[in-house]
């Protein structure tokens, strides 16, 4: 056999290996990146508020006598432009709103580049669609000026009304600048400052915190990552800022086994949804389930008076009906169940509705038969 014969052959036997490798070397279960289940602290997005006005409405402005603010805050733009109102002017503006703008500022934005903005009506507004923002200062919780908004609003909506009637599609006193404002300070960031960053977990759990530190020492080196407790974990930065972004860019795509969730029921009273993770398990219990119905008739009545009586009063009254309604509920044998399946099975078996069913997981979690932590949103 000549050498090339030979490096075909052991290249084929490689090939084999790592295909028939991936089916029976499979990637872990539950991965996760470290990006997913931690942040930076201090490495956040930050919110702005503005208050400002939108002009060009076709008529479908502010109605100034219900929403005098508007008035005031066209009177005192057209005063920094050298426009002087006389004071009792009565003006009927149409065409122009007061709105209140939003943006969110990235982390690490710099001074001169863009991000999008939201303006909602503050007053009476029909409609902000076709109108422009004015320079509107965008402010951050410490009363600094971040950004400047200016632009023309995209409204995803549309509506006509005439002789009474109206027709209206989505909503149409809120918009959205694209790249409509301007970054004009940066937020100092912690990437850069000490020797030590932390990283926080977005749920507290102690068991992904042990791995994440086993995760970033195993790769970068013994005692580089400690954590302090269920959420927060210390790591030792490089000096140097460049080396600094391809540390956290190493360590945020390492792979972790994501720990299993806690058992967890989540209830929405208002709308009667259920929702709960695979971590939930069953005990064995009994439950009765009966439902109650509430009947009210009402039947008017006319009450006349006698023929030969004086000063009468025909007299209209009502007669009411209640009627109550128990169905009868039987005891529901409901078995043991460890998989998600088994507990899905047992509740479908009672035959309750979503808004029933809220009260027989609070009863059963009382009886200790539902191992998992509710939680009423």
């Amino acid at each position: 056999m000549n050498p090339s014969e030979r490096l075909i052959r052991v290249s084929l036997w490689l090939a084999a290996f790592l295909a028939s490798a991936a089916v029976w070397w499979p990637a872990p279960a539950n991965a996760a990146r470290i990006k997913e289940v931690a942040s930076i602290q201090g490495v956040r997005t930050n919110q702005l508020v503005g208050y400002g006005l939108v002009v060009g409405l076709d008529g479908t402005g502010d109605q100034t006598t219900s929403a005098p603010f508007t008035t005031q805050s066209l009177t005192a733009l057209l005063q920094q432009m050298g426009v002087t109102v006389p004071l009792g002017t009565n003006m009927q503006l149409k065409n122009v709103a007061a709105v209140m703008v939003t943006a969110q500022l990235p982390a690490f934005a710099q001074p001169g580049q863009s991000i999008d903005v939201n303006v909602s009506s503050l007053a009476n507004a029909k409609s902000l669609r076709g109108g422009t923002l004015i320079a509107t200062p965008l402010k951050g919780a410490d009363g600094q000026i971040y950004a400047l908004a200016q632009g023309n609003l995209i409204v995803g909506g549309a509506g006509a009304s005439a002789g009474g009637s109206k027709v209206q599609i989505n909503h149409l006193s809120a918009g959205r600048i694209p790249e409509g404002a301007t970054v004009e300070r940066a937020v100092p960031t912690p990437l850069n400052q000490g020797d030590y960053l932390q990283l926080d977990l977005n749920v507290t759990d102690f068991a992904t915190a042990s791995e994440v530190v086993r995760a970033i020492n195993g790769r970068m080196g013994t005692n580089v990552a400690q954590a302090l407790d269920g959420r927060a974990i210390r790591v030792r930065m490089p000096e140097s800022p460049d080396a600094r972004v391809a540390f956290m860019g190493e360590i945020e795509n390492l792979n972790i086994a994501a720990a299993s969730p806690a058992a967890k029921v989540v209830i929405n009273a208002r709308t009667g949804s259920v929702v709960m993770n695979q971590a939930v398990t069953l005990a064995a219990c009994a439950v009765a389930h009966g439902s109650l119905a509430v009947t009210i008739n009402s039947t008017p009545q006319v009450s006349q008076p006698n023929p030969l009586s004086k000063g009468g009063q025909t007299v209209v009254t009502e007669k009411a009906e209640i009627t109550i309604t128990q169905q009868a509920g039987s005891l529901i044998q409901m078995p043991a169940g460890v998989k998600l399946a088994d507990v899905v099975k047992a509740l479908n078996s009672l035959g309750a509705t979503p808004q029933d069913l809220l009260a027989i997981l609070q009863a059963m979690k009382s009886a200790g038969a539902l191992t998992a932590e509710l939680e009423v949103i």
